[in-house]
């Protein structure tokens, strides 16, 4: 089966495609990443001489471009991760969100259409419903979508071109929303890599507000093997919530990596909080758990122990991404992308 990944040199994409290349069916990816700050082929590190894998440098937003990708690889099926997702960033900026996340998606709609792909899969967030107050009841798939940022706006009209496209036009198209993903290879402007590394380095770990927003936890590789579960028997027009059962406060987060990393709570630093910023996040995953059979295999508590080891143990790649590294190889390489 040719499957074709977007955005898989960025954290989730690159352990979707680890953990699809490391099963037993006869698989061949075509990785579509732009290579933007959040993308990385050192992720990816090993697979370069596997026949089953290749990469494409190739903005989703550019229809040319990725139209040339479908007429010659021909995949089955899109797994769609590709996206600009920090939402810091959206708050700066949010026109980038608008062109990858929505023009992007539009683009592939068009080409799966075109090529007659059998099956669209477009990974989401729960950021697309809004917020929760702490009494109220998670997320059910048909809770109204209600985003606060333009990082969630972004995604949210995603969603409702997909749906669109497959009542409309018929497209085999399915939604995953999934909760706080973490575990290796994830970028460290997002909240537990980067609590990790300014611990590691004595550094200050800034608290937005008072620490107490509330995340629902979910480890990659669940989360992997729900969106593999999700390709091959989701219901087509179906969504599906994805979340680890593991809701924690953020300053709870970062109260437990400091006790795994042996380091003083007095490096806590509370900042301003961000704005619009989102009380409770919270999944109910009874719909792909009866459905699907799928639940996560691996509790917050372990899942973050392993986290911190690995990064403990790559600490080279922290530093090349940090110091920016891996992208000046890239210029050198890819040249004006």
């Amino acid at each position: 089966m040719k499957i074709l990944v977007t955005g898989g040199a960025g954290f989730i994409g690159s352990n979707l495609i680890r953990f699809i290349l490391g099963g037993k069916k006869p698989v061949k990816i075509i990785n579509v990443d732009k290579l933007t700050y959040a993308g990385n082929l050192e992720n990816l590190s090993g697979l370069e001489k596997d026949p089953r894998y290749q990469f494409v440098l190739a903005d989703i937003a550019d229809a040319p471009k990725i139209r040339a990708v479908f007429q010659e690889h021909r995949p089955e099926a899109v797994m769609h991760l590709a996206a600009e997702s920090h939402v810091d960033r959206s708050i700066q900026d949010a026109a980038p969100f608008i062109y990858t996340n929505v023009l992007g998606t539009q683009v592939l709609l068009d080409c799966c259409m075109e090529f007659r792909v059998k099956r669209f899969l477009h990974v989401s967030t729960d950021e697309a419903y809004g917020s929760l107050r702490e009494e109220d009841p998670p997320f059910t798939e048909t809770h109204p979508l209600s985003p606060n940022s333009p990082y969630a706006a972004s995604k949210a009209s995603s969603d409702h071109m997909v749906l669109a496209c497959h009542h409309t036009h018929g497209l085999d198209c399915v939604i995953t929303r999934c909760s706080n993903n973490y575990g290796p290879y994830q970028f460290p402007e997002k909240l537990i890599p980067l609590m990790i590394h300014n611990a590691m380095a004595g550094k200050e770990l800034p608290v937005y507000g008072d620490g107490t927003n509330i995340r629902d936890w979910v480890h990659v590789d669940d989360h992997c093997r729900a969106l593999l579960t999700v390709l091959d028997r989701g219901r087509p027009g179906a969504v599906y919530n994805i979340g680890g059962n593991a809701e924690v406060r953020n300053l709870e987060v970062v109260k437990k990596i400091l006790k795994l990393l042996g380091a003083p709570e007095s490096l806590i630093r509370f900042v301003k909080d961000r704005p619009g910023h989102d009380h409770r996040y919270a999944m109910d995953i009874t719909l792909i758990k009866s459905e699907l059979k799928w639940e996560p295999q691996i509790d917050f508590p372990g899942g973050l122990a392993l986290t911190v080891k690995w990064y403990l143990k790559n600490q080279e790649w922290v530093r090349r991404v940090i110091s920016k590294e891996y992208q000046d190889y890239y210029e050198r390489t890819y040249g004006n992308r």
